[in-house]
């Protein structure tokens, strides 16, 4: 028994180790992604491509390729079109990443993504030993709920990358969250391991919380796709209107993805994580008959996780109407990821409900 206790407390220290290790990596990754931005200004040919297709975005059916001369020099052949976007839209090329087109800034990126990989591979070590030392599912309360969020969230971005999907943007804003996420954490959440109360102490643990961290890493990545929209949006609308952005305006605005790009994903991974979302508040329910005799009573939690999916059912349902499409939809999901946190970090520290017992 004592054997086992020291065990389970060696399990619990290796964890806190894996932990500050992890993000000890991810700071050199942000360090890494900031290096990417910094040395990534575009080439020569980008910016040639890119005022190329400002000039022609009008023409319908057009596209701009661009051909060697003897003389090495990038010159125009029948200048033409771009990226498509939704219907009625701009035809916006995506810009070339963080790294510019760069050499450097390429190699700045990759080692980036090499960082948050490890830190990755840390930190859900570090998860899987916090389970391990207390024998049960990670995510009895809210800094188990964190540590296992962001590693949720990295993974998440990591398997875009390893689908070859165009998400390398997010790397900066994700390693700065995931920061930020852990250090709130391990200040000021840390709790120490221990078994979980009756009430927890069930196999929907493992079915409900799951699901509800998934859904909200993948809705964090949604947030930070629609949130870059709406400035993107923006640069492109004072382009067609003839403004003139700033240097460093245009210099971050014209390597990112297109607003339609932009939009496009943010919808399509909002809208493939919400059946799930639905599923939590189900599983959720169902629980709560199991342990308290009811299957909803208005509990603080519950509210804020069905305000969070009225939330994002009108988000889905704007889309698909034609005077809400764009900018008016993208504030709703905003406002929708915004319940979310507040239904994580307002309702579990300020307000108090039947989910209080796991403590912060």
């Amino acid at each position: 028994m004592i054997l086992a206790a020291a065990t389970d407390q060696s399990l619990a220290q290796m964890s806190d180790y894996l932990i500050y290790s992890s993000m000890a990596v991810y700071t050199l990754a942000f360090l890494a992604h900031i290096s990417e931005w910094a040395f990534g200004s575009r080439s020569k040919v980008g910016r040639t491509a890119a005022a190329l297709t400002r000039e022609t975005s009008g023409r319908p059916d057009v596209t701009v390729r661009l051909k060697q001369t003897g003389g090495g020099t990038a010159v125009l052949d029948k200048p033409r079109v771009v990226t498509r976007s939704s219907a009625g839209a701009r035809d916006v090329p995506d810009g070339p990443g963080a790294a510019g087109g760069t050499v450097k800034g390429d190699l700045y990126g990759r080692i980036a993504v090499s960082l948050t990989a490890l830190a990755f591979l840390i930190e859900a070590s570090g998860v899987v030993a916090r389970a391990l030392s207390v024998q049960r599912a990670p995510w009895g309360n809210m800094y188990e709920f964190s540590t296992t969020f962001s590693t949720v969230a990295v993974g998440a971005y990591l398997c875009f990358l390893l689908a070859r999907k165009n998400v390398r943007w997010i790397g900066l804003p994700l390693v700065t969250t995931v920061l930020l996420d852990l250090g709130m954490a391990v200040t000021w959440l840390k709790t120490p391991s221990d078994q979980l109360v009756p009430a927890l102490d069930s196999y929907w643990l493992w079915i409900h919380v799951s699901t509800a961290i998934f859904c909200g890493a993948v809705f964090y990545l949604g947030a930070v796709a629609t949130l870059l929209y709406l400035f993107r949006d923006s640069y492109e609308n004072k382009l067609a209107t003839g403004g003139n952005p700033g240097a460093f305006a245009r210099s971050v605005m014209e390597r990112l993805p297109s607003a339609a790009s932009l939009d496009t994903f943010s919808y399509r991974v909002n809208a493939a994580v919400f059946p799930l979302w639905t599923f939590t508040i189900i599983a959720g329910a169902i629980w709560a008959g199991d342990a308290w005799g009811r299957y909803w009573g208005w509990d603080a939690k519950e509210v804020w996780s069905f305000i969070t999916w009225v939330g994002y059912a009108a988000y889905l349902h704007a889309r698909a109407t034609a005077g809400w499409k764009g900018r008016k939809a993208a504030y709703i999901a905003l406002i929708a990821f915004g319940c979310f946190l507040f239904n994580y970090y307002g309702v579990n520290i300020f307000v108090n409900s039947k989910h209080s017992y796991a403590g912060v």
